[in-house]
């Protein structure tokens, strides 16, 4: 079966870090771009990072400078590195792949239904005192 899963969440401190992976199974992760959502209870799920390329890369505002993406081909495995956690970052974070577009941007705009594969129930993180 073709899937992703997400691994890597816990409770941390605010101020804390984390390292989320996202890891493909029969799935080759560096032919594909690698979204992250999350989504906190009682809101809608929004989208926090992109990554297709050092070139196509989107990071939401409420997350930059603090979270970075980067993935590992040899481990099948992309990242979500999180810093500076504050508890408005709780939530079940959620990995997400598509196949690299030949032209254009495989990540700009795209939404959370417009991924190829998903993960499963994602991973929790909560960022409390």
């Amino acid at each position: 079966q073709l899937r992703l899963v997400e691994s890597g969440g816990g409770l941390v401190q605010p101020g804390g870090s984390l390292r989320l992976s996202c890891t493909g199974s029969g799935i080759t992760l560096d032919r594909y771009a690698i979204g992250w959502f999350r989504q906190a209870p009682g809101k809608e799920r929004e989208g926090v990072s992109c990554y297709s390329s050092s070139t196509d890369s989107t990071m939401s505002d409420s997350v930059k400078g603090r979270f970075t993406i980067s993935r590992d081909n040899a481990k099948n495995t992309a990242y979500l590195q999180m810093n500076n956690l504050k508890p408005e970052d709780t939530a079940v974070y959620y990995c997400a792949a598509v196949i690299v577009l030949p032209v254009g941007s495989s990540c700009q705009g795209r939404r959370w239904n417009e991924y190829d594969y998903y993960g499963g129930q994602g991973t929790q993180v909560t960022v409390s005192s």
